[in-house]
């Protein structure tokens, strides 16, 4: 049957259809949207096997099918001990972790680009590895940064582990929540500068179930301690604190007949009045005339500075015994004063 249709491709190929040379179908397909390209290649793809192996070639050669962005590797991993567990699946091109240009310090992910597209496939069909005592994850470079755990059902499927003890290493986290299912990702926190665990950590699983299976069971305890388990979606989410409406003012103390005690009102409660017996609330303040007050009368200028007037001297009346006269004391050394004569 293939024999026949190139036969038939090539009696139409002599007879020079202008219809079918290469001009014309390119005039032909540029106005077509990319959906309908791809599945026209498809459909070729898969009927015949030379369309299908220049697809692949053309493919390859895009580094985008070829390069694999890795995630949740450990702060002390290399680009040499990330290629080493990435080239079981083919012969690598390019493989490097990423450092911070500041601090010099691993920033926590790599690349890896394989020569061949056929080793990115394999590599994938199984995208969690342990490297270094870590659950690194990887996927194409080309999808970004969430890759698979961009997906919907990530809130269900992420957990974080509390209470950690120091001595918790995260080839023991994986260990003790790997008898719920298949871990996806996950890992003790460090610290980047001291490289200490910082008590807590985050499980992946495959599935929602699966998650769902280690929140449910009480046998909490690893490392010697109970641990906390929980959504991380749910552990991250801030509480927001309640905004009251512009027209309402906290009260501390106590307040007349009508108003709530507890300095808020109180949801759900129906109160007969909000107003104090006899005084609305608020009260309204009187408007301000309209005609302006005239301006103080300026203050009279000051007197003109008098002459100073001088006055003759005196001499002193000397008493004719030399003696200067003395008041008559009394009792107790107060003066005394006799009647006037």
């Amino acid at each position: 049957m293939e024999d026949l249709k190139k036969r038939k491709l090539d009696e139409t190929a002599g007879n020079g259809d202008s219809s079918d040379s290469e001009e014309h179908l390119r005039s032909l397909l540029e106005p077509l949207a990319k959906p309908h390209l791809v599945e026209l290649l498809a459909k070729l793809g898969s009927q015949y096997h030379s369309i299908a192996e220049e697809i692949k070639s053309i493919a390859s050669a895009d580094p985008v099918h070829r390069k694999l962005f890795v995630r949740g590797l450990a702060w002390n991993t290399t680009s040499e001990t990330l290629c080493a567990a990435f080239q079981v699946h083919g012969e690598i091109e390019e493989g490097a972790v990423i450092y911070d240009k500041t601090t010099g310090k691993s920033s926590g992910y790599g690349f890896i680009t394989y020569k061949n597209m056929e080793s990115t496939r394999i590599a994938l069909r199984a995208p969690s590895k342990m490297i270094d005592g870590r659950m690194a994850v990887c996927n194409l470079a080309g999808e970004g940064l969430t890759g698979s755990s961009g997906m919907p059902d990530l809130a269900k499927r992420k957990l974080f582990i509390g209470g950690l003890s120091p001595d918790v290493t995260s080839e023991m986290l994986l260990s003790f929540f790997g008898r719920y299912g298949d871990i996806e990702e996950g890992s003790v926190a460090y610290d980047k500068d001291t490289t200490e665990s910082r008590g807590f950590g985050f499980v992946t699983y495959k599935t929602s179930e699966a998650a769902k299976r280690a929140i449910d069971d009480p046998q909490k305890l690893l490392g010697g301690r109970s641990i906390t388990v929980k959504y991380a979606e749910s552990h991250g989410r801030k509480t927001a604190q309640p905004q009251l409406p512009a027209t309402m003012v906290p009260m501390g103390g106590p307040m007349a007949a009508g108003y709530p005690q507890s300095g808020y009102p109180q949801t759900g409660k129906v109160y007969a009045s909000m107003d104090p017996t006899g005084y609305p609330y608020p009260q309204a303040a009187p408007a301000y005339l309209g005609a302006t007050y005239p301006s103080p009368p300026a203050a009279p200028m000051p007197y003109a500075a008098q002459p100073q007037m001088t006055y003759p001297q005196l001499a002193a009346k000397k008493d004719q015994l030399g003696v200067p006269p003395t008041p008559p004391m009394g009792m107790g050394g107060y003066p005394y004063y006799g009647a006037k004569q």
